[in-house]
């Protein structure tokens, strides 16, 4: 197993905190690892989140990141990969509006992941903000369409 796999699976059921308080864990990776965004949108974990998920676990294991908080930077980053598990995917919305395993402002627009497998309908993986949470999670081919897989390299 990749070990930025091991690192994201650590942290299933890690959460976002409804209300006026929020997870510290997420907004330290939104500081972190959020460079493109304002000081509002690094103080609050209802932020899209899911980058910074991948960058968090990419360099933990050693490994750079794009250090950006859209989903869609990590179109271009490593090398183009074939499905296999670990394996980056950048998801894209087919249609607007809300999907249930995708929540914040990613919804409508790009998501990024950790693929676990790709069944007929589906396309299963680990990633952030899914459900609000980190989560193993099925998102309908019928609803989203795989702009890129990609593998990690030591260079970005």
């Amino acid at each position: 197993m990749p070990p930025w796999l091991t690192i994201a699976k650590s942290y299933v059921g890690l959460k976002e905190i409804p209300g006026k308080l929020h997870n510290p864990t997420i907004l330290g990776w939104l500081k972190r690892y959020a460079l493109n965004i304002g000081r509002w949108g690094k103080s609050r974990d209802e932020t899209a989140w899911c980058a910074v998920f991948v960058s968090n676990c990419l360099e933990a294991a050693g490994y750079p990141s794009t250090r950006d908080a859209r989903a869609a930077s990590y179109k271009t980053y490593g090398k183009a990969s074939r499905p296999k598990r670990g394996a980056i995917v950048v998801l894209r919305h087919r249609k607007k509006g809300d999907d249930p395993n995708v929540t914040g402002s990613a919804s409508g627009g790009y998501h990024v992941l950790f693929l676990d497998k790709f069944t007929h309908n589906f396309i299963w993986g680990w990633g952030g903000n899914q459900h609000n949470s980190v989560s193993h999670a099925a998102f309908s081919k019928k609803n989203f369409e795989v702009c890129a897989i990609r593998w990690p390299t030591r260079s970005a």
